[in-house]
């Protein structure tokens, strides 16, 4: 199953995009396992962020919605998350500098008092053929956004969340199966599972629990804005469902590791690849 040819300027916009991906707008449907709850989500406007966004509120969380520029998708997220009757918080503001991840965190408390669950998932990615035609400024971004933000975001957070508290980080299938193409990109997506992990056994103590979920490809503005068009188009095609994934099918993962029902869940990566294995 391929897509049509398209390209997009970064980040990408959801509008532009064939077809529409599915973040679960018409389908997800709620049961309270989140009620009550207080989320932020980083790149919360599109993709997997928004997925995710509309399945929370849906289980019952307010959420603030992190994006870096996309306002349009933003509103949009927040749109849901009010239909679902919850409350929305938009935060624009880029992640590569720390001072933002405090802004968010401080924002988030200052609206709902306090934090529940951390979703760090936004993150940027350029594909390159050789390694010397990576701009040092791009590979520095990338580890800003994709992993730093990830630490400044868990420091600050910490001493608003008690014992209960979730902490989810968005790997990837290429954290153990790098994409050369990707390079930049796939070292963050390692750093963060190995981050996660570390993270599950210093914050046991406290009660905070800490995972990560590795996607697959998924159909997110991220793909046309940041690969060839050759690519896009054959893309999902590697794994052994042969197809893309819809941000849809990761909201049950991030929904089940926010809530009291994973209790017991802390220092796991959960592959949601299409069949692709993890190490």
């Amino acid at each position: 199953m391929s897509q049509p040819v398209q390209q997009q300027d970064p980040p990408g916009t959801t509008d532009a995009m064939d077809p529409a991906p599915d973040h679960g707008e018409q389908s997800y449907r709620g049961s309270g396992r989140l009620a009550g709850k207080k989320a932020v989500i980083t790149g919360g406007d599109s993709g997997i962020g928004r997925a995710v966004a509309i399945a929370y509120a849906r289980e019952g969380a307010d959420v603030l919605i992190s994006s870096l520029d996309e306002d349009d998708d933003a509103r949009e997220t927040a749109r849901w998350v009010e239909e679902a009757g919850r409350t929305a918080v938009l935060f624009p503001g880029d992640l590569a500098d720390p001072a933002t991840c405090r802004g968010v965190i401080d924002t988030a408390v200052q609206e709902f008092g306090r934090v529940d669950i951390l979703v760090s998932n936004a993150a940027f990615q350029m594909t390159h053929e050789t390694i010397e035609e990576i701009p040092d400024e791009e590979w520095d971004r990338t580890l800003a956004i994709n992993l730093s933000a990830f630490f400044h975001l868990t420091k600050a957070v910490l001493p608003h969340m008690g014992p209960g508290g979730s902490i989810i980080g968005s790997s990837s299938v290429n954290s153990d199966n790098p994409v050369p193409t990707l390079m930049p990109y796939s070292a963050t997506k390692a750093g963060i599972a190995n981050m996660t992990a570390a993270m599950a056994q210093l914050l046991a103590e406290r009660g905070i629990r800490a995972n990560s979920v590795a996607p697959g490809p998924i159909w997110t503005p991220l793909i046309p804005a940041t690969m060839p068009e050759e690519q896009v188009e054959s893309f999902g095609q590697q794994v052994p469902m042969q197809r893309a994934g819809q941000p849809a099918e990761l909201a049950p993962v991030y929904v089940l590791l926010a809530s009291d029902e994973a209790s017991y869940v802390s220092g796991a990566r959960i592959a949601v690849t299409g069949g692709q294995p993890i190490l």
